[in-house]
């Protein structure tokens, strides 16, 4: 059975490649997509840097399951197999996800 995630959720990953070590994660995928075997997310990172256009800068909070400050790299998007997605360990919450948003549509080109 596929694992319930909802955009906005954060998880915990283990990608491929570079970024491989386990890491929270958001999930960014529409919840219309609910049926496929994976999900798209945008990998976490607590190596902060200065870069507004595509660094969505998030503080730990109860809510959220953060341990330490930590950006979304939002130009680090990738499919992860649902099964591979480890369980919800908080949420974004919605002025956050409305930051998402709009930096995911300048680095994927919608905002052009």
């Amino acid at each position: 059975m596929a694992r319930a995630v909802r955009r906005g959720d954060l998880v915990i990953v283990s990608p491929p490649g570079d970024y491989g070590k386990p890491r929270p994660a958001i999930v960014i995928q529409s919840g219309w997509l609910k049926a496929t075997d994976s999900v798209l997310v945008s990998l976490l990172t607590s190596a902060l840097v200065e870069a507004p256009l595509y660094r969505l800068q998030i503080e730990p909070s109860d809510a959220n399951g953060l341990k330490a400050p930590s950006q979304v790299m939002v130009d680090k998007i990738i499919a992860m197999p649902r099964d591979k997605c480890g369980q919800v360990i908080g949420r974004i919450n919605e002025s956050e996800l409305i930051a998402l948003n709009h930096m995911l549509s300048v680095v994927i080109g919608l905002a052009d």
